[in-house]
């Protein structure tokens, strides 16, 4: 998954990318607010990290331009750690969520997590479909009661595809939202990655749709 962190204390933002990239995330970074609407009005990203206190363009300008354009991106906004007017108004202004600074990274992870899973309509950190599971606290992967071991990049393949399980994802949004450097997007590669998934996990879990893309299917759907 693709996040976006918009951060001018360098320090802070420096830790956020660490944890996130620990975590499995692709991560862009941003130092002032008028770089980081930009960034926010024209890529596609999972979440955003939005401070507030941020120079050129503010955090609450930036996030009510985004909600204003139709940008529904799940938002966690850092605040002060009495700014509770700046938590107020960032959840009016359309943030998922907030988180005071100082604050520790398992807890913006464990945000991040539930802000995208009620993005795409999951409450549980357990994506389930079918005999398929994939537990996005432990990174862990998993078909029936087997454990599948998978290498961080397959991980965010999988995790991304059954975060938008039924959905057809064309091989260019995989590869922005799977890959953390530019280079690494090739069709070749990106097809190498999912034969072996598919040698894994069983060759029918992801579908190929030609001249479109992949596709998990809704358990639903195939019943």
């Amino acid at each position: 998954m693709r996040i976006l962190v918009i951060e001018d204390e360098r320090r802070i933002a420096k830790d956020i990318i660490k944890g996130l990239e620990g975590a499995g995330y692709v991560t862009k970074h941003c130092l002032d607010g008028e770089d980081g609407w930009f960034r926010g009005d024209s890529e596609t990203f999972d979440a955003v990290v939005l401070d507030l206190g941020l120079p050129l363009i503010d955090g609450l300008t930036v996030l009510r331009r985004w909600r204003a354009a139709g940008r529904s991106m799940p938002v966690v906004v850092l605040t002060a750690r009495d700014g509770w007017i700046d938590k107020v108004d960032g959840i009016d202004a359309g943030a998922d969520d907030y988180l005071a600074k100082p604050f520790r990274m398992e807890e913006l992870l464990a945000r991040i997590r539930a802000i995208t899973r009620r993005a795409v309509g999951q409450a549980s950190p357990l994506l389930v479909n079918g005999a398929l599971q994939v537990d996005t606290r432990l990174h862990t992967v998993s078909v029936g009661n087997t454990a599948i071991p998978v290498t961080p990049l397959e991980y965010r393949l999988v995790a991304y595809m059954l975060h938008h399980r039924g959905r057809i994802i064309s091989q260019s949004e995989l590869s922005e939202h799977i890959y953390d450097q530019d280079i690494e997007r090739d069709s070749n590669a990106l097809e190498v990655l999912i034969s072996r998934l598919r040698r894994k996990l069983g060759s029918d879990i992801i579908q190929t749709r030609r001249g479109h893309g992949y596709v998990i299917v809704a358990e639903d759907a195939q019943r």
